[in-house]
């Protein structure tokens, strides 16, 4: 039996009911509540997804003043790299942050579904696909738990939008919660098993998360048989003797004795059984007291080392768009117009409760002029994304003189953010202009893309190249320039789809919501699973991604014909590269019903 449990267990009979019921409640933002008499330690929590998040004090938010630390790409560009490895050490860097910085439960990662590009915190997701999520989320946490560092897998569940997230009701049958909202989170409980999980805001077919006793007891508990601690969104807890009934654990952030008298009044009354009180908080003190016996008080990390570790998953996770007549890589000799604000002042992440301090700033420009390239600079916009004429003529006259063109263009801070929405999916008018003036006087020109989700990119036709680089963290002006100049071969694949026009997403006529509710009409049809049925042709698909080699497939085998449900097919086969340079391959495998009495997609990815 764990040793943690069994002592909770003795604890938790040692503990007054107010002592019980303060455990179930943060003592401030950040922190639990300690019971000194007892030495059960207070723990430490905080953001950390794409980098540790620490507030320099347990009482305050800590957005844009915490305390320094790597910032990693975001996760619609890591799950752009299709590799489980990658983000597990990533993982691992993260939990050795954790312990240099005293915190133990890291909030993330997070696999909501991304149900439309307009999603506020979509980059702060990995994809539209739960079995790339699950499988990403799974390496994420096991990197940092092989730290001693608890992950909170989150938003669980159902939460797909930014708007009116606290309460509108996520409606929807039960074939798309378990088909489409709810693997991500089965694949990541079961081969991850995180020590905890955040519920979401909002409702679920009428109930809220975090009192939502299927959700977290009948599915979570029994079903996936979860054994660890659920813990609240910060702010999510709408009565918490509910909560506490339906298996929610831990409220946060603190909210005084409000809480504690009403989970104390509940119990008295009846209304709350104090074996279940005993149950949640037995569960909740194991966890704690793991986390705790783990810390290593002189844990140490190199911000160096983690900065190229930075570098290296920025580079894996740049998809290669578009490449005609192969322009890239840039070849020696070449003169260059860099244009674009972001080329000199990256935006390096999304905005909200994912933001970390950096240790320190790469900038493409700065990695080109270290490698010594003939170039010249024109800034091409302002900071908020608009435009001039003045801008506009500077940057085509620099452009037109130099051998190629690298724009630098993407979507400002005030675009995506956590706590709303975008209400379109194009790039600032100013940028499209930019790259349509630059892209006539110049036909060698290259966009190198700075954005957290999907974008419509009405230039496509009339540029050469095109570079998703996504948010790529602290280090990715230098893992662009890897890239642009071949010392890495670009080998991301698109982690969703990019669509031709907004009106053209699966949750166009659904988003987002009314009357408090957001109905999932568009069922199972998210995604290139939407795109494929409906047989509209997105701007990129999902999966795509190009490269400076060339890979050929061949000797495709399957372990049997035919197969029954209690068996499993085994494929394999061999993958060649048959050009000129070293490079990556991901290799894809979906699945296509033969025949079905019910409604399904044409294809759905199932291993990779």
């Amino acid at each position: 039996m764990d040793c943690n449990l069994t002592t909770a267990r003795k604890l938790v009979e040692q503990l007054t009911l107010k002592e019980k019921s303060l455990l179930c409640v943060g003592r401030d933002f950040w922190t639990t509540y300690p019971i000194e008499r007892l030495n059960i330690p207070s723990v430490w929590m905080a953001d950390g997804p794409h980098g540790l998040r620490k507030s320099t004090s347990s009482e305050a938010g800590g957005i844009g003043n915490s305390e320094p630390a790597t910032c990693f790409p975001t996760a619609s560009a890591l799950a752009s790299s299709w590799d489980p490895e990658l983000i597990l050490q990533l993982g691992v860097a993260i939990g050795v942050e954790a312990q240099t910085r005293g915190v133990q439960f890291i909030l993330g990662p997070g696999v909501n579904m991304k149900r439309d590009p307009r999603g506020g915190r979509n980059f702060e997701y990995y994809s539209e696909d739960p079995i790339l999520s699950g499988k990403m989320a799974v390496a994420f946490i096991k990197g940092i738990q092989s730290q001693g560092v608890g992950a909170s897998l989150k938003h669980f569940a159902v939460n797909n939008q930014e708007f009116a997230r606290m309460y509108f009701d996520s409606v929807l049958d039960e074939r798309t919660l378990r088909e489409i909202y709810l693997p991500a989170f089965e694949i990541a409980v079961k081969e991850g098993k995180p020590w905890t999980i955040m519920c979401s805001y909002n409702p679920i077919n009428g109930v809220y998360a975090a009192e939502n006793l299927y959700l977290l007891q009948n599915i979570l508990k029994e079903e996936w048989e979860y054994d660890g601690v659920v813990v609240s969104d910060w702010g999510a807890v709408n009565d918490r003797p509910s909560g506490v009934h339906a298996g929610m654990h831990l409220e946060m952030p603190g909210s005084g004795d409000v809480n504690v008298i009403k989970i104390v009044d509940a119990v008295q009354s009846g209304a709350l059984e104090v074996s279940r009180l005993d149950e949640v908080v037995t569960q909740l003190l194991s966890v704690i007291l793991k986390a705790h016996k783990q810390r290593k008080r002189e844990e140490n990390f190199s911000a160096d080392t983690h900065h190229q570790l930075a570098r290296q998953a920025a580079s894996e996770s740049v998809v290669l768009l578009k490449n005609d007549q192969a322009l890239l890589p840039l070849t020696e000799g070449k003169s260059l117009a860099v244009i674009g604000e972001f080329a000199k002042q990256p935006r390096i992440q999304g905005a909200g409760s994912s933001q970390v301090v950096p240790t320190k700033i790469d900038s493409a420009w700065d990695a080109l002029t270290d490698q010594n390239w003939e170039m010249q600079f024109a800034s091409g916009y302002k900071q908020d994304g608009s435009t001039n004429n003045l801008l506009l003529k500077e940057s085509a006259e620099l452009a037109a003189k130099a051998d190629i063109a690298l724009i630098f263009a993407g979507l400002p801070n005030c675009f995506e953010s956590e706590s709303f929405d975008r209400e379109h999916i194009e790039l600032p008018e100013g940028h499209n202009r930019l790259i349509e003036m630059v892209s006539s006087v110049q036909s060698k020109t290259v966009v190198i893309l700075t954005n957290g989700a999907a974008i419509t990119m009405p230039w496509v036709n009339q540029v050469s190249a095109i570079v998703e680089g996504w948010l790529a963290g602290q280090a990715g002006g230098s893992a662009i320039v890897d890239v642009l100049t071949g010392q890495v071969n670009p080998s991301g694949k698109l982690s969703e789809t990019f669509p031709l026009r907004l009106e053209d997403c699966p949750a166009f006529l659904n988003w987002p919501g009314e009357q408090g509710q957001i109905q999932y009409r568009e069922g199972l049809f998210i995604g290139y699973r939407h795109y494929d049925i409906k047989k509209i042709e997105p701007l990129f698909p999902f999966g795509h991604g190009l490269s400076y080699t060339r890979f050929q497939y061949s000797n495709l085998k399957l372990s049997a014909e035919e197969i029954d449900e209690s068996s499993d097919l085994k494929i394999s086969l061999d993958v060649s590269n048959i050009g000129q340079n070293k490079g990556k391959e991901v290799v894809q495998l979906y699945i296509h019903p033969q025949q079905s009495r019910l409604k399904r997609p044409e294809q759905e990815l199932k291993g990779f």
